[in-house]
């Protein structure tokens, strides 16, 4: 089985070490008492990084798999899956 985001997976991967990279400079932030609205600042900076993936995701789940499903007459199924998961990615 081929997942949705077999074409962007290394960029995908170097996007989560980049803020795996950025909540490490985090800690560091905290280790050395750094002020705390730049430490807020880094926070939301690992937010919108982690949103980028996660859309990234979205869509190619929604090209690949949804319209897969859709294709083969799953599409109810598929189209429940995805605003499950959209809830969740939303809250």
């Amino acid at each position: 089985m081929t997942v949705g985001y077999a074409e962007d997976k290394q960029n995908l991967l170097r996007r989560l070490r980049r803020v795996e990279g950025q909540v490490r400079g985090i800690q560091r932030m905290l280790e050395e008492d750094r002020y705390c609205v730049d430490v807020l600042i880094q926070l939301a900076a690992v937010r919108a990084a982690l949103d980028k993936v996660g859309l990234a995701l979205i869509e190619d789940h929604t090209r690949g798999c949804v319209r897969n499903a859709l294709v083969n007459n799953q599409g109810d199924e598929a189209i429940d899956e995805l605003m499950d998961v959209l809830a969740q990615f939303l809250k």
